[in-house]
C-alpha cells in the first residue's frame, strides 16, 4: 500500500515537474519572438497556443482590426500607441522579469478567435493572468478591457495592464522621437526670424507709433465701457418693442440693455473723447486766428450736445435724475 502512494506520488511531480518545464519554454520562445518584434502577431493557432493553460505567464492581447475594409477608425487610431506600450515593455524588460508578453490579434488573421470570443466590435484587449506558478490567480478568466471612451493613451494603457500584474518592472513609456514634427518646428522658428529681420525695417516704426496704440487704447476702452462684454454674457436682444408699435433703442433700468444701445453709448463716448483731443491738441496748433475760434466753438458745441444727449440717455436709465441739458 506505502509502495503504491509513493507511486502515485512519484508520477504527481514527475508530471507537475513537465508540465512546469513545458510552460516555462513556452514563455522562453514567445518572449523571444515578442523582443525581435514587439507587439507579437498572432494569428487564431498561435493565439490558442500562447493563451492556453496551464501558464506561468500573463498575456495581454489587443484583437483589432486594421484593415481599411472594416472601416474601424478606432483600431488604426489606438494601433500606435499600442506598439509604444510593446517598444516601452522590450526596452525596459529584456530579460523577462515581469513574465508579460503583449500581442496583437488582428480580424484577419484571427476570424475563428473572433467568433468564438463572440465578439462584435473592436478594439478589445483581453488579459490573462497566469494558471500557475507563485503568481497563479484563482480565477483563469481573462480580463476585458473596452475602448468605450474612445482611443486610449499608451500611457492608460500600461496602468491598467500593470494594476494586473504582480510585482516586478514597470518600465515607463518611451515614445519615438517625431522627426518630421521636429523639422517642421525648427523650420517655422527659422522661417519667422528670417521674416522679422527681413520685416524689421518696416514694423519696428509700426509698432513704435504712439498714435497707433494710442488708437487702439481708445478704441478697447470705448468697447468695454459701452457695455460689450455686458451684451455677450447676457445675451441681450439687439432692440426692443416700446409697447406703442414703435422701437425702443435704450432699455430702463441700469440691470438691462440693448445691443444698439451699446453701439450708441460708444458712438457718444468716441465723440466725446475725439471732441476733447481735437481742443487740447489740434486746435492749440492752428496758426490763424479765426480758424482757431471757429474750431473752438465748433469742437465745444460738439461736446455741450454730446454731454446733453448723454444726459438724456442716462435720464432714461434712471427715471429720477433730475438734471438735464438742453437741447435734448
Amino acid at each position: 500500500m506505502n509502495f503504491s502512494l509513493a507511486v502515485v506520488f512519484g508520477l504527481f511531480t514527475l508530471l507537475s515537474a513537465a508540465a512546469k518545464t513545458k510552460t516555462a519554454g513556452k514563455f522562453e520562445q514567445y518572449h523571444a519572438k515578442f523582443l525581435s518584434n514587439p507587439p507579437l502577431k498572432l494569428d487564431d493557432a498561435t493565439y490558442e497556443r500562447l493563451t492556453a493553460t496551464p501558464r506561468e505567464y500573463t498575456v495581454a492581447v489587443l484583437l483589432t482590426a486594421l484593415e481599411a475594409r472594416f472601416g474601424c477608425q478606432l483600431c488604426r487610431d489606438f494601433q500606435p500607441e499600442w506598439d509604444v506600450v510593446g517598444k516601452s515593455w522590450v526596452k525596459g524588460d529584456k530579460k523577462g522579469d515581469s513574465r508579460l508578453i503583449l500581442g496583437t490579434l488582428d480580424f484577419a488573421n484571427g476570424r475563428g478567435t473572433f467568433q468564438k470570443l463572440m465578439l462584435q466590435t473592436a478594439p478589445v484587449m483581453m488579459l490573462f493572468p497566469p494558471t500557475i506558478g507563485p503568481h497563479a490567480k484563482r480565477d483563469a478568466q481573462a480580463i476585458r478591457y473596452d475602448f468605450t471612451t474612445g482611443p486610449q493613451s499608451a500611457e492608460q494603457v500600461n496602468d491598467w495592464i500593470i494594476r494586473h500584474l504582480p510585482e516586478g518592472p514597470r518600465p515607463p513609456m518611451y515614445r519615438p522621437i517625431n522627426y518630421m514634427r521636429l523639422v517642421t518646428i525648427i523650420t517655422t522658428i527659422l522661417g519667422l526670424v528670417s521674416f522679422f529681420s527681413i520685416a524689421a525695417p518696416y514694423l519696428i516704426p509700426i509698432i513704435q507709433n504712439r498714435n497707433l496704440w494710442a488708437a487702439i487704447s481708445l478704441i478697447t476702452i470705448l468697447l468695454f465701457t459701452s457695455g460689450h462684454m455686458f451684451n455677450h454674457i447676457r445675451k441681450v436682444p439687439y432692440v426692443a418693442g416700446d409697447g406703442k408699435g414703435g422701437i425702443s433703442y435704450f432699455a430702463g433700468g441700469f440691470s438691462n440693455q440693448f445691443g444698439l444701445e451699446t453701439q450708441i453709448v460708444a458712438a457718444m463716448y468716441g465723440t466725446l473723447s475725439f471732441a476733447t483731443i481735437a481742443l487740447a491738441l489740434k486746435v492749440p496748433r492752428m496758426a490763424d486766428p479765426k480758424k482757431q475760434q471757429i474750431a473752438v466753438f465748433v469742437w465745444g458745441a460738439v461736446v455741450f450736445a454730446m454731454y446733453s444727449f448723454l444726459l438724456s440717455v442716462f435720464r432714461v436709465k434712471n427715471g429720477g435724475y433730475p438734471f438735464h441739458l438742453p437741447p435734448f
